[in-house]
């Protein structure tokens, strides 16, 4: 695991990327009007995308002289990094001791348990 890269991203980069890959490609003024309600001006997300581009998260092509930005890693790959982030700094490693925690500080719904035990039940299945 020490050769995967990690993906730390900021609240903002997150929401971009959130759009990249809901759009798979767009233009900084279609970034921009997806994330209307937070009313960011087109030059910071211009910004961000080229730091983004730069830490290797997404890349350009350019069409009619703009700018089209597609993402370079999947929503899985940095779901997985940033939870395997939170997982060894909060909690030292232990996937139980971070369960235990979200049990406890959150609520969870019936529905919500029923499908945590599915999912033990199938990873145990596997382990056999």
């Amino acid at each position: 695991m020490a050769d995967r890269p990690t993906y730390r991203l900021g609240d903002l980069q997150l929401k971009i990327m959130r759009v990249l890959w809901e759009l798979g490609a767009a233009r900084v003024v279609d970034v921009q009007r997806q994330l209307d309600g937070d009313q960011l001006a087109y030059t910071t997300i211009a910004t961000m995308l080229r730091k983004m581009e730069d830490r290797g998260l997404v890349q350009h092509k350019e069409q009619q002289r703009k700018f089209i930005y597609e993402p370079l890693v999947s929503a899985d790959e940095v779901t997985r990094c940033m939870a395997d982030d939170i997982v060894d700094r909060l909690f030292d490693g232990s996937l139980a001791d971070t369960v235990s925690h979200l049990l406890r500080t959150r609520e969870v719904s019936h529905d919500e348990l029923e499908q945590l035990e599915r999912l033990i039940k199938q990873r145990r299945r596997k382990r056999v």
